[in-house]
């Protein structure tokens, strides 16, 4: 669990006396909910003394739930989340299609016996599914009655960037949680302690969220988007979609002109930018020449794009697209 997420972590504890069957913990991605839900998990499963800080680590439950090992627990994610060892090559050749990124009805289903049967350690029994958002409408409906129906001592910990997208009948059977945005100061030490320079600017870009922040400064997304945010200041165009080859690259494309626009727009509205602050001083956005309204339109499309980019037929013809409708005088 992350340094900034105290208070999430002391109202899981607040509620150990009337413990819910269903937890909805909710916020936007990279603040580390998987790791307050899995530590909560560890926590209740716990066979020594644990304290009010987290579970002891040192009993069996601990050291079984530490290897991915404990009989007692079940996480359900998208294969794309889960990717096979490298070891398992014979699983891998046979996988033709890129890992799922949903959760499937089977994968739901498969629960039926661990649910059903005694727990192997005498204690609870827990699934995590996260995130939730991303269950197909079979698996949807799935969980849905094994949260109408709930086993006793059985725990379902549901982790949500989009919680208004689950279905109002599976929300409505769970005790929601937020967990927000952690403050400046707590995040910025922990990216430094990480390694990472310029910590408080990819904390802008990625709105706040230290985890996001830091896939973005140490891996590969992060210079790319460095090289999208100058080719769009230079207004060149064509290097900026000789960047998009394939889907991974379209959906940083679209997340780098949907918040490009809405800085653009708060510029012309004479407000500070929020996402910008990447961009070097020479290259600040600061000299809007387009409506504000433009590119609030615009953006407000990008939002719908980057929902699509996962699926495209052709990225780059995609992307061709979305550049298209960038407003004339970027």
């Amino acid at each position: 669990m992350y340094p900034w997420n105290r208070a999430t972590w002391q109202a899981l504890i607040d509620k150990l006396e009337r413990l819910p069957q269903a937890l909805l913990l909710h916020g936007r991605p990279g603040i580390g909910k998987f790791a307050v839900a899995e530590r909560y998990a560890q926590f209740l499963l716990c066979e020594g003394e644990p304290g009010s800080e987290g579970p002891c680590g040192t009993c069996a439950g601990c050291r079984w739930f530490a290897i991915g090992n404990h009989p007692d627990y079940r996480r359900i994610e998208p294969e794309s989340l889960a990717p096979l060892p490298e070891a398992d090559e014979e699983r891998k050749s046979a996988k033709a299609t890129k890992p799922s990124t949903e959760i499937k009805v089977d994968q739901v289903r498969e629960l039926a016996d661990f649910l059903n049967i005694g727990s192997h350690r005498g204690r609870r029994r827990i699934v995590i599914v996260r995130p939730a958002e991303d269950m197909n409408a079979n698996a949807a409906n799935a969980l849905l009655k094994a949260l109408e129906e709930p086993p006793a001592a059985a725990m379902f910990i549901l982790v949500s960037h989009r919680p208004q997208r689950l279905l109002a009948t599976i929300r409505s059977r769970c005790v929601a949680l937020p967990v927000g945005v952690p403050e400046g100061p707590p995040a910025r030490q922990w990216l430094a302690a990480q390694g990472v320079a310029d910590a408080e600017r990819w904390l802008a870009f990625c709105g706040g969220a230290p985890l996001s922040a830091l896939e973005y400064a140490q891996g590969a997304g992060g210079s790319l988007i460095l090289e999208m945010l100058r080719a769009l200041h230079d207004g060149d165009r064509e290097a900026l979609l000789g960047l998009v080859r394939d889907r991974e690259t379209l959906e940083v494309f679209a997340e780098v002109l949907q918040k490009y626009a809405l800085d653009k727009s708060l510029a012309a509205l004479g407000t500070q930018p929020l996402f910008a602050a990447l961009l070097t001083e020479t290259a600040k956005i600061g000299q809007v020449r387009g409506a504000a309204i433009d590119w609030l339109r615009f953006a407000r499309r990008m939002g719908r794009d980057r929902a699509l980019a996962r699926h495209p037929l052709n990225p780059k013809l995609f992307a061709g697209e979305m550049l298209a409708r960038l407003p004339e005088k970027a």
